[in-house]
């Protein structure tokens, strides 16, 4: 397997390879990667990237919490170890994690792992009455990870991401406990931004970035948090476009914005980068390429989920 990662002989990787190779970028967040201790499928797909032209000296991942098991029947379904007891849904340990690819180096000791914050301890956390007291005592926020990752640029400046993916607010049951959660997984955000955490906030100049699985006008989902992110005055919302995008009847948002286009409920905008307002924007995109272009084939098999970019300038 890590040998076809790196050649880039299956089709679907190798059409990524492709495809981030044209994209470019200077740092990349890819989210729905599996993780491995020793970072062995990672560097095979830096490997690959790197024989497509693009080069990263540095990759950070860390244990997602996907397929990490609680000891509990989280699911109901009357046994426990299944991929709906664990503290984030997933077959196995470490499964569709997060991978940072950057050509700027990460600054270890800086980084803060928030993966492990309890529900429980966010403000005003949505937690559903259907969860029972041993659960509420070890489940975590974070269905993935939450992460704070400073970056070391030239002239010796930094630069902090705060990387997250969230649980998709859908496949729950009346409790939506699902729907909750992803509201509350960037509801975080907002709790370290505002200093309720009693946790340091982030230093200046930094970028929320990920996926929180979650249109702020389509969908399914509460819309609280996400609209009160995009509104924060501390931040600005460059709201990458494609350059095209199809008729989307019956969706509110601008389909140019979306970044996943699916059978139902159609396109959604699910990835955003969203800069602190000292960082000044010179461009940004969804990386969507025209059907006529030779790109589109590769775009259809990497993923049903197009790429987004946004260009930074520091401050003076």
């Amino acid at each position: 397997m890590l040998r076809d990662i790196s050649s880039g002989k299956d089709p679907q990787i190798g059409a990524a390879l492709h495809l981030l190779a044209a994209l470019q970028a200077d740092v990349l967040l890819l989210s729905g990667f599996d993780y491995d201790h020793d970072l062995m499928a990672a560097r095979a797909f830096a490997a690959g990237l790197r024989l497509q032209g693009l080069d990263y000296p540095w990759l950070y991942a860390l244990r997602p919490n996907r397929g990490m098991q609680t000891g509990l029947d989280l699911d109901g379904d009357g046994r426990k170890g299944g991929p709906g007891d664990a503290q984030g849904f997933g077959w196995f340990a470490g499964q569709s994690g997060m991978l940072l690819l950057s050509r700027y180096p990460v600054q270890s000791a800086g980084v803060q792992d928030y993966s492990t914050f309890l529900w429980r301890d966010l403000p005003d956390a949505l937690l559903p009455d259907s969860l029972s007291p041993a659960a509420r005592a070890i489940l975590r926020l974070s269905t993935t990870a939450h992460w704070q990752i400073p970056l070391l640029l030239p002239g010796q400046r930094s630069l902090t991401l705060l990387a997250w993916h969230a649980s998709p607010p859908v496949f729950d049951g009346a409790d939506d406990l699902n729907g909750r959660r992803n509201h509350d997984e960037t509801a975080f955000w907002l709790a370290l931004l505002s200093g309720q955490l009693g946790l340091p906030r982030p230093a200046t100049p930094f970028v929320l970035i990920g996926t929180p699985n979650l249109d702020p006008e389509d969908g399914e989902g509460r819309r609280a948090a996400i609209r009160a992110l995009l509104a924060h005055p501390a931040l600005q919302d460059p709201a990458p476009r494609a350059l095209w995008s199809e008729a989307d009847p019956g969706q509110k948002g601008d389909p140019a914005l979306d970044t996943v286009r699916l059978a139902a409920p159609g396109g959604l905008r699910l990835a955003m980068i969203l800069p602190d307002r000292s960082l000044k924007v010179t461009g940004s995109g969804v990386f969507r390429p025209r059907p006529e272009d030779p790109l589109a084939r590769a775009s259809a098999l990497a993923s049903r989920h197009f790429p987004i970019w946004v260009d930074l300038q520091l401050p003076d």
